[in-house]
Parts: structure tokens; sequence; C-alpha cells
């Protein structure tokens, strides 16, 4: 019997695709033994460290994510039981509630080991536009071929729901 000789190509592509995933996998057991987070709540400290005030509407945090506004309340609810954020209504608009980063946040944010998504922003860069292109293209690609275009995600490296308590 002969063999396929798109095989070897099929086997590297099932190889890069599961090595994506176990990176994945690898990361979040290191981010929740370095601070005790999941990627999307790092990810929340993240926004908050980098606002004015180190504060901001559950609005705008939903927004920066690509989540629901019920996602990022579901978040927040965490993290205030840990003492990492807080919310204070508005000093202007009584109606309107403000995330605060904590110092206990900030310190979680220090032990935190860097985000996967942030390797990969600084990777992807550093490419040159047409191979940015391409790579998208690529991503969406194999996608579709997991009949996966259809899944709501956001921009977090994560394997589980994006608001799963942990």
């Amino acid at each position: 019997m002969t063999q396929n000789p798109a095989t070897p190509r099929v086997d590297a592509a099932l190889i890069a695709l599961r090595r994506i995933l176990r990176a994945t996998e690898q990361y979040e057991r290191d981010l929740a033994q370095a601070a005790g987070l999941t990627p999307a709540k790092l990810r929340v400290l993240q926004i908050l460290s980098g606002q004015e005030g180190r504060q901001a509407t559950p609005t705008a945090l939903a927004t920066r994510m690509g989540v629901s506004q019920a996602t990022v309340t579901a978040l927040v609810d965490q993290l205030d039981r840990r003492g990492l954020t807080e919310r204070r209504r508005s000093s202007a608009d009584r109606r309107q509630m403000h995330v605060i980063l904590t110092q206990a946040g900030t310190e979680a944010l220090r032990q935190a080991p860097d985000a996967l998504q942030q390797q990969f922003v600084s990777g992807f860069h550093a490419l040159q536009d047409w191979e940015q292109s391409q790579l998208v293209a690529s991503l969406e690609r194999v996608a579709a071929m997991l009949n996966a275009q259809g899944i709501d995600a956001s921009p977090v490296l994560t394997l589980g729901e994006i608001d799963a308590p942990r």
C-alpha cells in the first residue's frame, strides 16, 4: 500500500495544532499556579492597569475584551471576592459604576507570567503585512475546516469558557 504524499503534511498540521493547544493548556496551569488567575481575569487586570486612574466601566472592559457585559460582570465578581478589584460609583455620574484595580490586583499582575497572547502579539507585529494577512487567512481557514467559524470567541487565549469560575 502506498502512502498518500499529503499525509506527512496532514500530520505536520495536526502536530502544530496540538502544540498550540498544549501551549495554551500549559500557560493556563502556569498562570493558575503563579497568580491564581485565568487568562480572562488576567486580561481584566491588565486593561485596568493601563487605564488612567487604574479604573474602567464594565462596558469599557467588555468592549476591550470582545465579550458581553454579563461575562465581564462574572469575571469582576470573582476578582472582587479575591480583593483584586473593587467597584465604586462614579462621582460624576452616580448611575455609573467603575471597576478599580486594587493594590492586591497590581501585585497579582506583577506575579503573573507573561500572557500567551502577549507573546503572540509580539511575534505577530514582527511579521511583514503580507505575512500577517496570510497567517490570519490561514487561521480562519483552519477554523472553517473545524466548523468553528460560528463559535463566539474573544482575543484571549484560553481553552475553557471565558467566564467560568476558577
